[in-house]
């Protein structure tokens, strides 16, 4: 599934307007589970729309050390911050197999210079994302290793049948990996909010019974 437009099909699930018509402009492409399709410093400029499947943005250094900045699943994107011609600011790694529409820098620049809302859209998404990036640079900043952890689960946490549950199902690694911690560290403060009646988990699935207190 690689060079052909996504077909009305695979643009009708996609729910936001704005994201539905930048995948119009793109080309299916599929990378299979672990593939690094983005890696931080190159200079390519596409833009990644997500059809299928999830993937992880990150950091790394020459040790092997991982920060995750988010991760994000159909209908969403990453790239978009590589429209300004610079080179990668992150890497995005595919967490199971993912296809795409893979959008160039040319149509965009073109779909700008013909609609203005689409431009206005864009420019409302990346703020979002900026004001996104700003509070976890706050949290990480202002708040300990329990309080990220605290934060990170009740941001990800969705209503269900009357519960706050983590829709994904994720490790203590990458839960450690997102916050800036140790596995151990995480280990500890998910026995505690255990122990505590706080959470439970069963298969990876997170569920939040109460909301944790502000400090532990």
């Amino acid at each position: 599934m690689t060079g052909d437009s996504p077909s009305a099909a695979q643009l009708s699930g996609i729910a936001d307007p704005f994201v539905r018509e930048l995948a119009a402009l793109g080309r299916l492409r599929s990378y299979p589970k672990n593939t690094v399709f983005i890696t931080e410093g190159d200079s390519s400029d596409s833009v990644f729309v997500i059809l299928t499947g999830r993937v992880k943005i990150f950091l790394s250094d020459t040790e092997g050390h991982e920060m995750i900045l988010d991760m994000q699943g159909p209908g969403e994107y990453v790239g978009e911050m590589a429209l300004d011609g610079n080179p990668r600011s992150a890497s995005v790694m595919t967490m199971e197999s993912t296809a795409f529409s893979v959008v160039s820098r040319d149509p965009i620049r073109e779909a700008i210079r013909k609609n203005p809302d689409f431009a206005l859209e864009m420019i409302s998404k990346i703020i979002d994302r900026a004001r996104l990036a700003t509070n976890s640079v706050k949290d990480l900043a202002l708040l300990d290793v329990y309080g990220r952890v605290a934060r990170l689960l009740l941001n990800m946490a969705v209503e269900k049948d009357g519960k706050l549950e983590i829709p994904e199902k994720l490790t203590q690694q990458e839960i450690a990996e997102r916050v800036g911690a140790s596995r151990d560290m995480v280990s500890r403060i998910f026995r505690d909010l255990t122990a505590g009646g706080y959470i439970s988990v069963e298969s990876r699935h997170i569920t939040i019974n109460k909301k944790p207190p502000a400090r532990w």
